[in-house]
């Protein structure tokens, strides 16, 4: 009888010489037991762990791989290890504005008829009431909030059409030409030009039109396109450019007209691209305090005519909450107001991102049949 022999398990030639999968996870733990050991020796500080973790995580296991891979594999996970460490770096200020404006935003959101009532009335008496009794913040952003959709909807509906015709100019009509690249010299200056002078531009182009002394929620709006319609110009134009010329082709050869071809075939085709670009252009300017300080003033009472009177902004509620509080209490009610309109402004955003994934999902072109 001949006995069985049980088969050795070895190694597979494309397996053999590299790191086993484990690796990097038993090399990120003594990182980070060793970091903790030295920091607590030194001084513990959760900022400075993160950072001698990451080098001696990094050292670790570049030094196991040039042992076990040799040099090349070793340069590799280096590289790896540099470049997920700087996304790392780059994704820190994020995580850490958001967790700070959560932090100091939610009292004041939550706050009873934060979102439901203006400044309107409101005296330093009721903060300080606040403080010593705990009675309930009084006052909230209604009127902000109201302001800044009024304002950015007006600078939407003037720079939105004036911008997507210009970008179909430069790309469909434009054929560099001196007329076109004049426009494109004059957007890329528009595009750094700072957000005050757009608000004296429009301030000075309705003193001389309507009279002195014009600050309406209209005359910022115009401040705001000002600075919208570079960034709308620029992204429709890239988008507009990627679309393939077969498909414009294809519909000349089909007797189209070129203007019904931008129409039904360019446009429908580069639409997600131009709702992602708009959606920037809503998020580069719902956030400016300058240009709405100069042209619409602040207001603390309701105002829904954007072309009579001063209308306060989202924007300028949090400049004027924390440079002239109501009452310089401690805790600070005023503080906590603008915390929550900060709050606000960043969920506004993220809303127009959503609207515009929406926007984008529901126009662009079917795949299927």
């Amino acid at each position: 009888m001949t006995a069985t022999m049980t088969p050795v398990k070895k190694r597979s030639a494309l397996t053999k010489g590299q790191l086993p999968k484990w690796a990097p996870y038993v090399v990120l733990g003594l990182a980070l037991i060793l970091s903790a050991a030295i920091m607590a020796l030194i001084g513990f500080n959760a900022f400075g762990w993160g950072i001698l973790t990451a080098i001696l995580f990094t050292a670790g296991l570049v030094g196991w791989s040039a042992a076990a891979e040799g040099g090349r594999k070793a340069k590799d996970k280096l590289a790896t290890c540099l470049v997920v460490g700087s996304f790392l770096v780059a994704l820190l200020p994020l995580i850490s504005v958001i967790w700070t404006v959560l932090v100091n935003g939610l009292p004041g959101l939550t706050d009873p008829g934060f979102l439901s009532t203006s400044m309107n009335g409101v005296t330093g008496a009721f903060d300080n009431k606040t403080v010593e009794e705990g009675a309930p913040v009084v006052g909230g952003i209604y009127h902000a909030l109201i302001g800044t959709l009024l304002i950015t909807a007006v600078a939407t509906v003037i720079s939105v059409p004036v911008g997507l015709l210009t970008a179909i100019y430069l790309v469909e009509y434009g054929n560099d030409r001196p007329l076109a690249r004049s426009i494109t010299f004059f957007v890329d200056v528009m595009t750094g030009i700072p957000s005050i002078v757009a608000g004296l531009f429009a301030a000075a182009f309705f003193f001389a039109v309507v009279g002195p002394g014009t600050k309406t929620g209209a005359v910022a709006a115009v401040a705001l396109s000002v600075l919208m319609i570079p960034v709308v110009v620029r992204s429709s134009e890239e988008m507009l450019k990627i679309v393939p010329n077969e498909l414009r082709e294809a519909a000349y050869a089909l007797g189209v007209r070129k203007w019904r071809t931008i129409l039904k075939v360019v446009i429908p085709t580069a639409i997600s691209g131009i709702a992602s670009g708009v959606t920037l252009a809503i998020a580069r300017v719902i956030g400016e305090t300058a240009p709405i300080l100069v042209t619409a003033g602040f207001a603390t009472s309701i105002n829904y005519n954007v072309f009579s009177g001063w209308m306060a902004s989202l924007p300028t509620f949090i400049y004027t909450q924390i440079l002239n509080p109501t009452s310089p209490s401690n805790p600070d009610p005023s503080s906590m107001r603008a915390w929550g309109a900060a709050l606000v402004l960043i969920i506004l955003v993220m809303l127009l991102n959503l609207i515009a994934r929406l926007i984008a999902r529901m126009f662009a072109p079917k795949t299927g049949r």
